[in-house]
């Protein structure tokens, strides 16, 4: 297994000139095409409040993404480890923006709601704890300075629902 340093790059690239460049707020589109080797391009924009494209990814829309996943990838090798039958996973994310005054901001908070399903209802208080295990993990949740938080529910196809805040 390597360990060490990994390096990740990408290439982004403005495509929303009109005609003008940037001669106003109104007069050039927020697009982005986003393209790394080897992989489908991907197409950004800005949030549709802030005159982007809605129908495109914006750049909080990735981090968010990147935060599920993630989590979703610490969490599945973590079952792994702790033998841990994980028969499904969906996750329902929300992150929270709050703008300054001065036109910037941040993100603030990020809630993680997966619902994980186990093989066995034996399973579900070590599915519960694996969270805390992933999230410590998490190379994304590692580099952000705002909490991810975590409310997990764990079901079985069989059994009731159980869950942690």
């Amino acid at each position: 297994m390597a360990w060490g340093e990994h390096h990740y790059a990408l290439t982004a690239t403005w495509t929303g000139n009109k005609g003008t460049g940037t001669s106003g707020y109104r007069d050039y589109s927020r697009d982005i095409t986003v393209r790394i080797d080897g992989k489908p391009d991907s197409y950004g924009s800005a949030d549709r409040v802030f005159h982007g494209d809605a129908e495109r990814w914006n750049p909080e829309d990735h981090l968010l993404a990147a935060l599920s996943q993630c989590h979703l990838l610490s969490y599945l090798h973590v079952c792994v480890r702790e033998q841990i039958i994980v028969t499904a996973y969906h996750d329902r994310a929300a992150a929270v923006l709050q703008q300054d005054n001065n036109g910037g901001g941040a993100i603030t908070e990020v809630i993680l709601r997966p619902h994980v399903t186990v093989a066995d209802a034996a399973m579900m208080e070590a599915a519960l704890h694996a969270h805390e295990q992933a999230q410590k993990l998490c190379f994304i949740a590692n580099s952000v300075a705002f909490p991810v938080r975590h409310e997990a529910t764990v079901s079985t196809a069989d059994a009731a629902q159980r869950s942690i805040r």
